[in-house]
């Protein structure tokens, strides 16, 4: 394998299917979860930071009258609940795991710990992390970048719906938009390419972690870049 220990950022919107059977899609998730299984059993040590925007979007929160404070608070319990719902639906395929929140939940989950996180993905399971940073005006970006750092990550999986990597400009604006199979994290932010938060790309400039940016249309393309094929695009340090 390509990477020993990964973390694979999910959408909220990719858990729901785009929103086609309500918060969450019984069909997308198992269709998703079910290549995680694969690249667990094949030896990768997998976490996993799930997005809310299937539960919270921002901006209607936003539009709510909603101070940005609360409505990052609701986005950290809804990330919440999609990493029960992820953690859950792995058993049900015979993966164990256990999620680690940032914030206290009392009996629902631990709180997250390095340490702990190291022990459990040597025992074998998968983590999910919940509730972002546990600040608010921090994305889930930063969370999953934040965590690939702390648990000592070999790569990012960047997972987006409709999109197929990094591109120079707009895909769906410009029709002559070129997509990068290589770019640095100096050169992201330079060209204030926002495919991901730019906080989180700053953090990796100078860590030897990649970060690969592809469709999830095809969610073999999770085994295929572990295996070492060039799909979509990789960010690496610099």
């Amino acid at each position: 394998m390509k990477y020993k220990r990964i973390l694979i950022k999910l959408s909220g919107e990719a858990l729901s299917g785009n929103g086609e059977s309500g918060i969450l899609s019984s069909k997308a998730l198992l269709s998703t979860l079910s290549v995680i299984k694969d690249i667990h059993d094949l030896g990768v040590e997998v976490t996993i930071v799930t997005g809310a925007g299937n539960i919270c979007r921002g901006a209607i929160i936003e539009k709510s009258g909603i101070d940005r404070v609360t409505g990052d608070k609701m986005g950290m319990l809804g990330t919440a609940i999609n990493a029960f719902a992820v953690s859950s639906s792995l058993k049900s395929l015979g993966v164990d795991s256990e999620v680690l929140s940032a914030i206290e939940l009392g009996d629902f989950a631990p709180k997250f710990d390095k340490d702990l996180a190291d022990k459990l993905l040597k025992e074998g399971k998968i983590i999910v992390f919940a509730a972002g940073t546990g600040k608010p005006f921090f994305t889930t970006d930063t969370c999953a970048t934040l965590r690939a750092i702390e648990t000592g990550c070999d790569a990012i999986f960047m997972a987006k719906n409709g999109v197929e990597g990094v591109f120079d400009s707009d895909p769906r604006i410009n029709k002559n938009a070129q997509m990068f199979k290589e770019i640095t994290c100096s050169e992201m932010i330079k060209r204030n390419l926002k495919v991901m938060d730019l906080t989180a790309v700053e953090m990796l400039k100078d860590k030897d972690i990649d970060v690969r940016v592809f469709s999830m249309s095809n969610p073999e393309n999770f085994v295929k870049i572990l295996n070492g094929e060039d799909i979509g695009t990789t960010i690496k340090k610099g």
